[in-house]
């Protein structure tokens, strides 16, 4: 069937209970501010009056297809020696056949080391002397745990369609991205369409393990190539999802700005083992037992982040009323200072772990070995932390917080990871920025909330975003879902997504291929 669509979210009424408070049983809109604030200027930044389109897609066929690009098992595991190659061979024959077009017109590349396989497609632009707009996304999906197999309605890579949806690993996260850029640019072929400027698609091959054989290496190809700046990066993200954001019930479209570092350090004791019938005073799994309790007492300080600020100028005119003077010392506060407000809106941040992380580098204990045998005192034991650092915590920072918080020279401590900074911030209010929330409203309506977000989380196009030549990395999902329920499927089970949102996804990259040309450099 062909589907032919305008849609409109649904009426949003916004009212921001800071649901961090409303765990803590506290209200902060009961305490007075502790000086004025000027609200005068702190007014909505939403657009208003984006005229909906309507776009025509061949749903069935391209259902079909994402479906079956489900069935390759293009899986990340942390162990990278298990790689399946067959799985990704398999996949980019799959992409080669489903868009004849694409692999015609585009220059097609592979990348990656040591395996290469991350794909990099080139659609050259009528004017060179425009910068180029990059759109990202990534093939490999997450394993699917052989406990959680049981509660899936569905096999997890059968590309199965019933119920209004199409299920399935990777579906949500992230191949309807990939697909949904590759139907659009399949229809603009057929139209005989050339984009303005150049535009690549990049679509990685271990995002779930942070991008370093991948992303990084296109990256690296593409800055070698002397590409100076992009106009416009776009990368995945939170989907459009009612209740998204911690205290928000309605429907919001977060556009990431900026991303967290990432760093993984082994801390490790080796020392002499020994029978446990004659143990020492202090077990080598105790000393680093001792150590981690130490540092996961000794968080890093509190700071607010200049994409926090923009996520509030944005977010908190839409929000409670009696709040506001909150968010707006946060909007309009300065960077290496705290108002009495500021702390205020710090302290009620911080009583739930998803706005806490926004606020300082994370440590997180995610790994601990040590032991072979319940009656022999190991002589080693290690553990794996992981940090998320904001800006200006390089990894020279965080081990010298480690040493400090720890005091304890028997500890060893190395970096294990591909670490990243945090990201450039993405500029908000200019025309990149504008040009994607007009996208956003054409397709999904005007009735949502859409406002820069500063992600805890991140993706691989860190790898971009960190650099000189991509500041203005904006991620978001193009994909509407029903609940936040359904965003339990990232990583989850019962991945899936909605039929009918799906051809809503490859009219947003339709239309945003045409929105490109708003960009005047």
């Amino acid at each position: 069937m062909k589907s032919k669509f305008i849609y409109y979210a649904g009426i949003c009424s916004l009212a921001l209970c800071f649901s961090c408070n409303q765990k803590s049983g506290q209200s902060t809109s009961e305490e007075k501010p502790s000086e004025p604030v000027n609200l005068e200027n702190f007014t909505s930044m939403q657009m208003t009056g984006i005229e909906q389109i309507s776009v025509d897609v061949d749903l069935d066929a391209a259902v079909k297809r994402l479906s079956k690009a489900v069935t390759f098992k293009t899986i990340s595991n942390q162990d990278r020696d298990d790689f399946d190659t067959k799985a990704f061979e398999g996949y980019h024959k799959f992409l080669e056949q489903s868009y004849p077009l694409v692999h015609k017109t585009l220059k097609k590349e592979l990348h990656g080391d040591p395996r290469p396989y991350s794909l990099l497609y080139t659609w050259e632009g009528k004017d060179p002397s425009l910068e180029p707009a990059l759109f990202y996304a990534h093939q490999d999906v997450v394993p699917v745990p052989e406990e959680s197999r049981g509660e899936w309605k569905v096999e997890p890579f059968a590309g199965t369609v019933k119920d209004g949806y199409i299920w399935g690993r990777g579906v949500l996260d992230d191949k309807n991205q990939i697909h949904a850029i590759l139907e659009a640019a399949e229809m603009k072929l057929k139209e005989g369409w050339q984009p303005e400027r150049t535009l690549y698609f990049v679509f990685g091959q271990d995002e779930e393990v942070g991008g370093a054989e991948g992303a990084k290496k296109v990256a690296d190809v593409l800055e070698a190539r002397g590409i100076k700046r992009f106009a416009y990066v776009m990368d995945e993200s939170a989907p459009l999802t009612p209740g998204i954001f911690p205290g928000i019930k309605d429907n919001t479209a977060l556009i990431g700005i900026a991303q967290k570092g990432f760093i993984s350090l082994e801390l490790a004791i080796h020392g002499i083992g020994g029978h446990s019938s004659m143990p020492p005073e202090e077990s080598n799994i105790g000393i680093l037992a001792k150590a981690i309790t130490k540092l996961e007492a000794a968080p890093f300080p509190y700071k607010i982040h200049p994409a926090v600020r923009s996520q509030y100028r944005y977010m908190g005119p839409e929000l409670d009323e009696s709040l506001q003077p909150l968010f707006a010392a946060v909007a309009f506060g300065k960077d290496g200072e705290l108002t009495d407000m500021e702390k205020k809106f710090i302290e009620s941040m911080t009583k739930n772990e998803v706005t806490r992380a926004m606020l300082h580098t994370t440590i997180a204990t995610t790994m601990f070995n040590a032991g072979i045998k319940d009656n022999v005192l190991p002589p080693s034991a290690t553990a794996v932390v992981n940090f998320r650092p904001m800006p200006g915590d390089t990894p020279e920072v965080i081990i010298e917080h480690i040493k400090k918080a720890i005091n304890d020279d028997r500890i060893q401590i190395r970096d294990i990871s591909a670490s990243t900074p945090a990201t450039n911030i993405a500029q908000v209010g200019n025309p990149a920025y504008n040009m994607l929330e007009k996208t956003i409203r054409q397709i999904y309506g005007n009735d949502l909330i859409v406002s820069p977000f500063f992600v805890i989380g991140g993706s691989d196009s860190k790898h971009f975003q960190a650099r000189d030549f991509a500041p203005d990395v904006y991620t978001i999902t193009a994909i509407q879902l029903e609940n936040t329920e359904e965003f339990k499927g990232f990583h989850g089970v019962n991945e899936r997504i909605l039929v009918d949102e799906y051809a809503k996804s490859i009219g947003f990259f339709y239309t945003i291929f045409d929105n490109l040309k708003e960009l005047k450099k």
